[in-house]
Formats: C-alpha cells, sequence, structure tokens
C-alpha cells in the first residue's frame, strides 16, 4: 500500500492526510546516525579489489560479483577473534563487521548477501567514519529504491526497511495493527 502512495518527483507519500516523508532527523534519531558531516560519495573506482580487501581485510576472496563481496565470506572469515589478536587483525574483523552492518541492514541489496566493495574504502581510517553522515547515505538508498518500486515491472524493495518500518510505527500510527484481545500472562503479577 505504502509503494502505491510514494511520488519519486517530491520523495513524500501522498495520504488522505497529506504528504509526508521520512527525514534526515528521523534518520538520526531511529537509527542514531550522523547526518551533518560529509557525505559518504558513491562514485568510487576500484581498480583492484583483490588488493583492497587483502590490505583492509587481510583475506582475499577469488570470487567478486560486480564489485560487491559475498556476505558470507566476511562472516565465515571474520567468525572469531583471537583474545591476543594484534591491531591489524582487530581492525580487520571490525571492518569486516561494519560491512557486514552495511549490506545487510543499512543499505542491503534485494538479494541480501552482497556488500558492495566500495564501502571498505570509506572503512580505511576509523577516525574519519565517524565524521561521515551516512544517515544521509542511507536515506538517499532508501529514496532511491522506493522510486524504483513505484516502477510497474519492480517486485522487491531493498534499502533500510528498518528505518521505513520504524517510520511507519511511529508517524502513522492509523496503520499499527490494532490488537483488541492482547494475549495475557496470567502467572505474571504486578
Amino acid at each position: 500500500m505504502l509503494v502505491k502512495r510514494w511520488k519519486p518527483k517530491t520523495h513524500t507519500y501522498h495520504l488522505l492526510c497529506g504528504e509526508c516523508t521520512i527525514t534526515l532527523n528521523d534518520v538520526a534519531l531511529k537509527l542514531g546516525l550522523s547526518v551533518d558531516d560529509s557525505a559518504v560519495t558513491r562514485s568510487t573506482v576500484v581498480r583492484s579489489k583483490e588488493d583492497l580487501c587483502k590490505t583492509f581485510l587481510g583475506k582475499v576472496s577469488n570470487k567478486f560479483y560486480s564489485h560487491r563481496i559475498n556476505m558470507k565470506l566476511l562472516e565465515t572469515n571474520f567468525k572469531d577473534l583471537p583474545k591476543d589478536a594484534p591491531n591489524v587483525i582487530k581492525e580487520q574483523n571490525t571492518r569486516s563487521f561494519i560491512l557486514r552492518l552495511i549490506g545487510g541492514i543499512l543499505m542491503p541489496n534485494k538479494s541480501q548477501n552482497l556488500v558492495r566493495i566500495r564501502w571498505l574504502l570509506h572503512l580505511v581510517d576509523f577516525k574519519e567514519i565517524i565524521r561521515l553522515s551516512w544517515g544521509s547515505t542511507v536515506l538517499a538508498t532508501l529514496y532511491r529504491e522506493l522510486c524504483r518500486t513505484t516502477k510497474p515491472n519492480k517486485m522487491s524493495i531493498s534499502g533500510c526497511l528498518l528505518l521505513l518500518q520504524s517510520w511507519v510505527w511511529w508517524r502513522l500510527p492509523f496503520l499499527r495493527l490494532q490488537v483488541n484481545d492482547p494475549y495475557m500472562f496470567p502467572l505474571v503479577t504486578r
């Protein structure tokens, strides 16, 4: 229902009560991501994916999917962190974890199993990561995906659907499921 009400030209929902949209303020409040700092740019050319992964993740995949890394590879290769691991290994594991957050929650693709390798370039310097406006990138990605799904031949959506769902829950209460007879826990007392 909501996809039908999304208007790509204005990036707003057109409802009977008026127009509304997800804002940067909503992103900051719901996800806790920075929205005021430098933008995370999209146009990045990665010439040697293998060297990039070897340098910043310590491991190289022999399979790349059109400038994307398989999330299962990240999960499998960075599952355990030894207690006495050097700082370089800790940093590589941290980059892998952040890539999995980006590819799994913040900016997933429709298959939910690949993450763009260009995000790894933004994870080189951990002090720089917090100076980037990740929230605006997440919102722009969600807007782009909402616009794509309004086309008649599109069947699925990606982007930060957790943000979209929580925004709908709080901003559009008339769409909430109404429970008349909530399940009671008889053994729990006040």
